[in-house]
């Protein structure tokens, strides 16, 4: 039931919700902060992580924002896929190259978006 709760909480977010990046594999929508299930992007430290963040953020620029939560959370953050305008996120910032696939989480479902060059770029984190 929790996870039904807390779907319908960010399932659309309303004409002019907030929505925040943190990183390139986190959002806050209205407050809420969402993880990207299975998305591995470069730590906010890194030259990286700031280009995958500053991405991100105009990727994200006057879309609507929708997110599938698992019922899960991490640290402070529940656990989702979510999607900007029908687009699912994490799929997007891999295929950019800003992010890699993290298979123990997404099942191996964003692999085939991985770029070479990210590969070779960007550590994979070692929980994936």
């Amino acid at each position: 039931m929790k996870r039904l709760v807390l779907a319908a909480v960010l399932a659309a977010t309303p004409v002019g919700a907030e929505v925040r990046v943190r990183d390139a594999d986190t959002i806050v929508v209205d407050g809420t902060p969402v993880r990207f299930q299975g998305v591995d992007a470069p730590e906010l430290k890194t030259r990286a992580g700031k280009d995958a963040k500053r991405w991100t953020v105009n990727y994200l620029r006057g879309k609507s924002v929708k997110c599938d939560l698992t019922g899960e959370r991490s640290y402070d953050r529940h656990i989702g896929v979510c999607y900007a305008d029908g687009e699912d996120i994490g799929a997007a910032v891999i295929a950019a190259g800003h992010a890699l696939d993290c298979a123990r989480y997404s099942g191996g479902r964003y692999r085939h978006l991985e770029r070479p060059s990210a590969k070779s770029r960007i550590a994979r984190a070692r929980y994936c």
